[in-house]
């Protein structure tokens, strides 16, 4: 039988691509005051913005629960005995941890391999897509679980903020860092680091932003795949995507969206690129 994969909406995998790769994802919620929404079923990303940018209260974001998890997994337990599960790191969010505790619920229907991708948005995208690929060429369990973890550390992410203000409000920074972004007017650089979001620097304008994140691209030798990400700015990630293809003309490269668990601590106007090292 072949391998099913599983992540969760935080990888910000275009949606074709996951239909192609048969991926199966599991929704993080997305909670406006007394009303919870999933990630990307429940809410669009359009709807998601408009209500983050000009609605009265601020989101907050639910992890899914084990019983989701298990759900999930029964239901690919009656298609496949081999099933692997990957995601956001466990630094940031308790994914991981409801995804492990969702596989002891099922023990004995199937194998579950869980994975910490300790990344997030495409940079754990990019190690799904491995992932899938590998599953439907017929690859075990194993050895998908094997190319996987050694991906890991290969794979790298760096986020260009358009305001600090969302990443503070929702508890990923300090105040410090808000009130000195909106002071400065800067846009801050985030990158991870084994798993934590961290400064990595600050740009005075958005165009020293996205250099940046150019120049980050360009520091590898070899470049496998490379992804870019945005939450509003669709014209600005499309021409940073141009840039890059045509930098790297004969590596593939995806445009995709972020959806709004990652958006609600990124803000409008954020952008971000992974990279896959060869």
């Amino acid at each position: 039988m072949t391998v099913k994969v599983v992540t969760d909406s935080t990888c910000d995998i275009p949606p074709q691509l996951m239909r192609d790769l048969d991926i199966t994802v599991v929704p993080i919620y997305v909670v406006f005051g007394d009303k919870s929404y999933r990630d990307k079923l429940d809410i669009s990303e359009d709807e998601f913005y408009d209500k983050l940018i000009h609605g009265p209260v601020h989101p907050s974001t639910s992890i899914p629960t084990p019983k989701d998890f298990a759900d999930v997994y029964n239901q690919l337990a009656e298609k496949t005995d081999e099933i692997i599960s990957i995601h956001i790191t466990s630094k940031e969010s308790g994914t991981f941890n409801a995804a492990v505790m969702a596989k002891e619920l099922v023990t004995g229907k199937c194998r579950i391999e869980v994975v910490d991708s300790l990344s997030m948005s495409m940079a754990l995208g990019l190690l799904v897509i491995e992932a899938g690929r590998q599953a439907k060429a017929g690859a075990s369990l194993d050895k998908v679980a094997e190319l996987v973890r050694q991906a890991v550390p290969k794979v790298h992410l760096i986020l260009m903020l358009d305001t600090l203000k969302y990443v503070v409000r929702g508890g990923r920074l300090g105040k410090a860092y808000g009130i000195l972004g909106s002071a400065l007017r800067i846009k801050p650089l985030l990158t991870l680091k084994e798993g934590d979001l961290s400064l990595v620097g600050i740009a005075r304008t958005k165009a020293k932003a996205v250099e940046r994140l150019f120049e980050f691209v360009k520091g590898f030798s070899r470049v496998k795949e490379v992804a870019v990400s945005y939450t509003t700015a669709h014209d600005e990630a499309q021409a940073f995507a141009d840039r890059l293809k045509a930098a790297f003309p004969d590596v593939p490269l995806y445009l995709t969206r972020v959806g709004s668990s990652l958006g609600t601590h990124a803000g409008p106007g954020g952008m971000g690129v992974a990279v896959m090292e060869g």
